[in-house]
């Protein structure tokens, strides 16, 4: 029989959902199973694929431009100033496609970048290098992470910073990632400028997804699709609670030139490449230890 304990207490932690029967690769040794899962790489937002289908992306098409309609009725819980940015968009009947034939090119350089940097001339394989974040994992349970090849000292001694950038980075270069720094992962003072410096090119460049005047990075297609949902249900009477009508605006937008703060409807105000994210709950805490100043537009509300 066990002896009372006076011992109580209620661990601190996240439940990884069901990794499946083949997540497991193999066991070490006694207390150290190997496991496959998810990286969601950190500071880059590719298009999306969720789609599935050119099919499925005309039907987002259609949507969309019904989103615009809403929108000009007055019917989508939207500011002046966001409508009068995102219509162009929206209106230009082909949103959905575009998001994921770029979501598809994306992939694609994305398989073919990490294979090629990952083979050694010999045609041997590399070891992934992985930096995690400070909140090593994602509400959907990914390791949050940079990854880059394992080079080995006497590699990484003849090559410079850019010649051993991140996978991450490569995206951000090549314009197939929005860039998407969310407050606290920022990247450190010697990896930030080199960011900022491919970002803009890829930015001024016209690069990649930045080809097409209409792009939606991937966050503002994420949240034109729960906009669409919201106004939706809006326009069939169902009764909202405020904060469910404004659920399809999530983050602050700081200007990493200015440290000017805005609101999550006036993040159109900073160039792409200098965007920095911020959820609401970080706010103050970025505010302080970034010395951010509210913009004129935020004070207004």
């Amino acid at each position: 029989m066990v002896d009372p304990i006076q011992i109580f207490w209620t661990p601190v932690g996240d439940n990884l959902p069901d990794l499946g029967a083949r997540a497991l690769v193999d066991v070490s040794d006694g207390d150290t199973p190997n496991i496959r899962m998810p990286i969601r790489m950190l500071s880059v937002d590719t298009p999306e694929v969720t789609a599935h289908s050119e099919e499925g992306a005309r039907k987002l098409d259609a949507a969309f431009v019904q989103l615009a309609q809403w929108i000009h009725q007055d019917k989508a819980p939207v500011s002046k100033v966001f409508a009068d940015y995102i219509l162009p968009k929206l209106e230009s009947g082909s949103a959905g496609s575009l998001q994921y034939q770029q979501g598809k090119a994306a992939s694609a350089f994305a398989k073919q970048n990490i294979e090629k940097r990952l083979t050694r001339e010999t045609g041997s394989k590399r070891n992934l290098f992985i930096r995690t974040a400070d909140q090593p994992f994602d509400p959907n349970h990914r390791l949050l992470a940079y990854i880059a090849p394992n080079y080995s000292v006497k590699e990484l001694a003849s090559l410079s910073r850019l010649e051993r950038s991140t996978f991450n980075l490569d995206l951000i270069a090549q314009g197939w990632a929005s860039p998407f720094i969310i407050f606290p992962n920022i990247p450190g003072e010697l990896d930030l400028p080199l960011y900022l410096h491919l970002a803009v090119d890829a930015f001024d460049s016209k690069k990649g997804i930045w080809a097409d005047a209409l792009t939606m990075p991937a966050y503002e297609y994420r949240m034109c699709e729960k906009l669409y949902a919201i106004s939706k249900d809006l326009v069939e009477g169902k009764p909202l609670r405020l904060a469910e009508r404004y659920g399809w605006r999530s983050r602050y937008c700081a200007d990493m030139r200015t440290r000017l703060l805005y609101g999550p409807e006036q993040y159109m105000a900073v160039p792409p490449p200098y965007r920095l994210w911020i959820w609401p709950n970080e706010v103050q805490k970025a505010v302080s230890m970034l010395n951010l100043l509210p913009s004129a537009g935020l004070l207004e509300l």
